[in-house]
């Protein structure tokens, strides 16, 4: 697919993060665009600060890609308000952080996460694929991430939720090449892989998952970010509770503004990816590096000192052990 241009584009999670520059990308090169979120403020954000040409449209649908009913309707809302019987590119982008802790952490909080991350794909092709096989040509974009290759932050950091559904993710985009090949090769698909990209993940899931924002973190969260601090060498044991959510809310600031890959630029190497048919993108010198070592020592990935060869390759900066390196 090498030109956007009267395609009709359909993107999860695009209020904020890779998804609000892949809607307005596409929408500069010509593309309709339909975007959906949990957010109305932040998709109405998007969508103003996207530039649509005169025959093009772009869309907003609330919606929760972990429930199956609402992305159908999100699908049933795209057929309507784009008069269309087809789509031409999905986007399945949509994701949070949290659940981290399997054996010791909170089940809702594990299955939230996985909730979206993983079924938000599953149910986004469910309900799409019809509308793309009905297109002369169709792509699939499923947003995995270095988390699918490795399922660690750090040794002090459990990451179970988030690693388990990316994993699941690059395997099932992986096995959807064979398929599509065997049963609809006018329609292609990658998985894309970014390291840190300055996404505002780290500020939105908590929102997500119902605790508010950093700033509004209960007591019982203060103190489980406050034993990560002090397991990170931070010294914070008799820093005032106020002062760690501050901290938790200006780290992820810096993730989201200091991060070595900007969302813009991820959204143009992923598009630069479909043009190229690439079924495997990786974004970020970060994911490259990371790819490597770990294709190098795989038996070693899990160590506690692996995470010193990305510090030493100038990756993966002190927000690590208490930041999720994603792709949101």
């Amino acid at each position: 697919m090498q030109d956007f241009n009267n395609k009709l584009a359909v993107i999860t999670g695009g209020g904020t993060g890779m998804g609000r520059e892949l809607a307005c990308v596409l929408a500069e090169l010509g593309a309709s665009v339909a975007i959906c979120d949990v957010s109305a403020e932040n998709m109405a954000e998007t969508a103003s600060l996207a530039s649509v040409a005169e025959d093009c449209q772009i869309t907003t649908h609330l919606c929760d890609v972990s429930s199956e009913d609402q992305m159908n309707a999100f699908r049933d809302e795209v057929v309507d308000q784009h008069q269309t019987d087809h789509i031409n590119l999905l986007f399945n982008n949509a994701g949070i952080a949290g659940g981290g802790e399997f054996v010791a952490g909170d089940r809702d909080a594990w299955e939230r996460t996985f909730g979206v991350c993983w079924y938000g794909v599953y149910y986004g092709c469910r309900a799409f694929m019809d509308l793309l096989v009905a297109a002369d040509e169709g792509y699939i974009v499923n947003t995995s991430s270095v988390n699918g290759f490795w399922a660690s932050i750090g040794p002090d950091t459990s990451h179970t939720a988030y690693a388990a559904a990316k994993f699941a993710v690059k395997g099932f985009t992986e096995a959807l090449v064979t398929d599509l090949r065997l049963n609809a090769p006018h329609v292609k698909c990658s998985v894309v892989m970014p390291g840190h990209i300055g996404t505002s993940i780290a500020l939105n899931s908590s929102v997500v998952h119902g605790q508010g924002s950093a700033l509004e973190m209960s007591a019982e969260a203060v103190d489980t970010a406050r034993q990560r601090l002090l397991a990170a060498g931070v010294p914070v044991d008799n820093v005032p509770d106020d002062h760690i959510r501050q901290l938790i809310h200006q780290r992820a600031i810096a993730f989201r503004d200091q991060a070595p890959t900007t969302a813009k630029e991820a959204a143009n190497i992923i598009l630069d990816g479909v043009r190229e048919e690439r079924w495997r993108i990786l974004v970020g010198d970060d994911a490259y590096h990371l790819d490597a070592i770990v294709r190098q020592a795989p038996e070693e990935a899990y160590e506690p000192d692996f995470i010193e060869k990305m510090y030493d390759a100038g990756h993966f900066d002190e927000l690590v052990p208490t930041q999720p390196r994603s792709d949101r």
